[in-house]
């Protein structure tokens, strides 16, 4: 799979909601830049049931966003991943491609979508596909709830992608289940959101719910469906 560097579509929300995720840590102790596929990514990944990915045929969910109670956002992805064929239905019109690698122009603003939406969706398995350097602090505070938890940056590098130089500042415990996220744009703008209401579809493992602290953003995922 091509590697995939996600884009943003909300920098409204993001300039409303900054955060330094890194000011209330509490052990900066650990560790020098590791590139991809390093242990404890691939733990991350295989805790939320990447060995069962390689069985999927084709995997539906909606992309919703909601801003102060308004949806905002809602896109109805169909993925076929054995055959790199995406499918989007939104505004009541169907788009279809081949996500490989060799794009035309009208379809690069519905990769990016994809590659955004899909981002939110299975992130921890985007910790085995894509390319970055990680940063890992054992003992930190996480942004919204200010419980110690562990932190793992991950920073997009090289000029591959629609927004090199992003990070990720994720926050999880001893299940290597990521309960909060800081998203920090290269330009300095950030946004933090919960990870919950997981569920498991066929070995699948999604965070369906994502808030930001005061509830005015929520980004969250229906009509989930994964077929083997």
């Amino acid at each position: 799979m091509k590697k995939l560097l996600l884009s943003f579509l909300f920098a409204l929300v993001i300039i409303s909601c900054k955060n330094d995720p890194g000011k209330d840590t509490v052990d900066t102790i650990e560790e020098t830049p590791t590139r991809t596929n390093d242990p404890l990514t691939t733990q991350i990944a295989f805790a939320n049931g990447f060995e069962n990915f390689e069985e999927v045929k084709q995997m539906n969910f909606t992309f919703n966003v909601k801003v102060n109670d308004t949806l905002r956002t809602e896109r109805a992805w169909k993925w076929y991943p054995q055959e790199d064929r995406i499918e989007l239905t939104e505004k009541g019109e169907i788009f279809t491609y081949i996500n490989d690698g060799d794009l035309e122009e009208a379809e690069k603003p519905i990769d990016q979508k994809f590659i955004n939406d899909s981002y939110w969706f299975l992130f921890p398995y985007q910790l085995i596909w894509s390319e970055y350097e990680t940063e890992h602090i054992r003992n930190a505070i996480s942004p919204i709830s200010k419980e110690q938890m562990q932190q793992l940056t991950v920073r997009f590098e090289g000029d591959g992608g629609y927004t090199p130089g992003d990070s990720y500042h994720i926050f999880f415990n001893d299940d290597n289940m990521i309960r909060e996220w800081t998203y920090e744009s290269s330009g300095g703008r950030t946004l933090s959101t919960t990870w919950e209401d997981y569920e498991t579809f066929e070995g699948i493992t999604v965070a369906k719910t994502h808030k930001s602290e005061d509830g005015s953003f929520e980004l969250f995922f229906t009509d989930i469906e994964v077929i083997k």
